[in-house]
């Protein structure tokens, strides 16, 4: 007798034949629907409306909304957001006035609410649900079958190898379920074969990548409706209550209340900074941190801590960010007669770059009166430098610490338009009902201060007397619900796609019968999903070592080679 093996790629065409002969041991390899050309001339209505169902649910229709919502993104990121600044808004409009009523009707100025981007948004929620839906009741179904049965004809699989064996076929049969459930095969037996397969973590993976996009789109949904976002700028000393009036600026989604201000507080006891003095990183932060007293509740016990950059103070569901640090002059002003109006007030200025180079405006708009007696409000440009590199330098800061603080002051007085009710910004001065102070030679009075020294207004009008610097920190207040939600979505997607392409699902079959001469015939095929080296390779090392268990039956020259033109010369299974 002849014994014969072959473990390769079978590159014959295959016929429709072919394809009925697999039968269901090729099918739902996949949980992907099979997509169905609907039949034109006898659709009604209730046709179409399933037309257009299996049409949105279809993977493709999800990549485009997913790829329209990426781009509809774009211009939330462009343009200017109503609820995200709402004078730099203002400020376009005023700017492109035929650009922006365009603009208007086109929602963009509050993409992420406006009408078109949350069609695309819902559909691509409802496109993922009915997709995920009824794949996840077939991939279950599968779970809890069977692997399907041998196909008639296992040399038309894509991989496969035969010998012949003195074995009995049941102990071939037994040797083969053991050694398959032993590689973790899910294997049972089906009449004169074993059916297994591997490989379902493919399916759950992708089923778990499209559940955590909708986990995701929940998530992102929730957050924006219920998030609110606060920043406020407090001065070393002062404190700050979690309440809509304590904010410079505030922000939050369309359902939230103010009831869901989480109900704290907290005071700046100081801030400390430290630089690097020289080298190529000379003025990078080296300690950069807020040191606060705060308390929950309002009868909550008051603890102590420490904002630093990405290191927030955690209340409750909300987070204090640390965001900013700046100078704040102090300064006394007195009017004509010498009374304080302004007794040693700190005015924050804002830092406009790395070394803290601050600029803003000391308003003046109470209790003042000129040397003829008459009530005006006083303004002043102001011009802070940390480390004044002194006379004849530019103006601007050479380090940010405080080594040597010069104030530069510019005087206006007049109307600081304060009174009419129309918001300003405090650290810009209105001057069109304001007039500057000239100096002797008639032009604006401006004077350079440093700590203790006084700029005498011209005319007896008063002085303003720079007294010293106080620190101040900006604070960033959030609340992000669901943010949690979206980062186990995310890790999910990342888990569930790796899964969905680096495993393989795979099938593998075991035949044993007894032939013509009495001698066992083993037959090994395998199948997977795709076209992969993974299939034959696999299937050859399972061959080899059930070979080991049921070898080659000794050759006989009288038993004639039974004819197959895909069987290669006896070769031991697996090389």
């Amino acid at each position: 007798m002849s014994s014969t093996s072959k473990t390769a790629s079978d590159n014959t065409p295959k016929t429709a034949g072919d394809d009925q002969d697999l039968g269901a041991a090729g099918s739902q390899l996949s949980t992907a629907p099979t997509e169905e050309t609907p039949n034109l001339p006898s659709l009604g209505v209730i046709g179409w409306a399933r037309w257009f169902w299996r049409q949105l649910t279809s993977m493709r229709v999800a990549l485009l909304l997913l790829l329209l919502l990426s781009l509809g993104a774009i211009p939330g990121s462009l343009i200017p957001q109503s609820g995200v600044d709402a004078l730099q808004v203002e400020e376009f409009r005023k700017n492109h006035e035929i650009l922006a009523p365009v603009y208007d009707k086109l929602g963009l100025f509050h993409v992420y609410s406006s009408v078109w981007f949350s069609a695309i948004y819902i559909l691509l929620f409802v496109s993922l649900i009915g997709c995920i839906v009824p794949r996840t009741w077939q991939f279950v179904g599968q779970l809890r079958g069977r692997p399907p049965g041998a196909p008639r004809r296992l040399t038309r699989l894509p991989a496969y190898t035969t010998w012949r064996t003195e074995a009995e076929p049941e102990q071939v049969r037994e040797a083969a379920l053991t050694l398959l459930k032993k590689r973790r095969f899910r294997a049972h037996t089906v009449g004169d074969s074993v059916a297994a397969e591997k490989g379902y973590l493919r399916e759950a993976g992708n089923l778990a990548f499209h559940i955590a996009l909708i986990v995701m789109l929940i998530a992102f949904a929730w957050g924006q409706l219920f998030k609110y976002e606060g920043n406020k700028l407090i001065l070393e000393g002062d404190g700050f209550a979690n309440t809509l009036t304590q904010y410079d600026d505030f922000k939050s989604g369309n359902l939230f209340g103010q009831d869901d201000l989480d109900p704290f507080s907290f005071t700046l006891k100081d801030f400390r900074a430290t630089y690097e003095p020289s080298g190529p990183n000379r003025g990078t932060p080296r300690i950069y941190e807020a040191h606060v007293s705060y308390t929950k509740g309002a009868y909550g016990d008051e603890k102590n801590a420490t904002i630093k950059v990405n290191e927030p103070l955690e209340v409750d569901g909300s987070k204090v960010y640390l965001v900013s640090h700046g100078y704040a002059p102090i300064v006394t002003v007195r009017d004509a007669k010498g009374d304080v109006v302004m007794d040693k007030e700190a005015v924050a200025l804002l830092p406009l770059d790395a070394n803290v180079t601050s600029s803003g405006a000391i308003k003046v708009m109470d209790g003042y009166r000129n040397a003829k007696g008459e009530k005006e409000q006083l303004g002043f440009n102001a011009f802070f430098l940390p480390t004044y590199g002194g006379k004849g330098s530019a103006m601007y800061s050479t380090f940010p610490a405080l080594i040597n603080p010069m104030l530069a002051l510019s005087a206006y007085h007049g109307d600081l338009s304060v009174d009419a009710g129309i918001p300003q910004s405090i650290y810009q001065l209105d001057k069109s009902n304001l007039k500057e102070f000239k100096d002797s030679d008639g032009k604006l009075f401006k004077k350079q201060l440093k700590v203790g020294e006084t700029m005498t207004l011209p005319n007896g009008a008063g002085s303003v007397t720079f007294d010293g610097i106080q620190q101040w920190a900006g604070f960033q207040v959030t609340q992000q619900p669901g943010s949690g939600w979206a980062l186990a979505g995310a890790t999910a997607a990342v888990l569930g796609l790796a899964g969905s392409l680096f495993i393989q699902r795979r099938r593998v079959w075991v035949r044993a019968v007894e032939g013509d001469d009495g001698v066992t015939v083993v037959e090994m095929a395998g199948l997977g999903r795709s076209e992969s080296a993974k299939v034959p390779q696999e299937l050859g090392d399972l061959a080899a070592v059930l070979y080991e268990q049921a070898p080659d039956a000794p050759k006989n020259d009288a038993t004639p080679d039974t004819p197959d033109t895909h069987v290669v010369p006896a070769e031991r299974p697996g090389k």
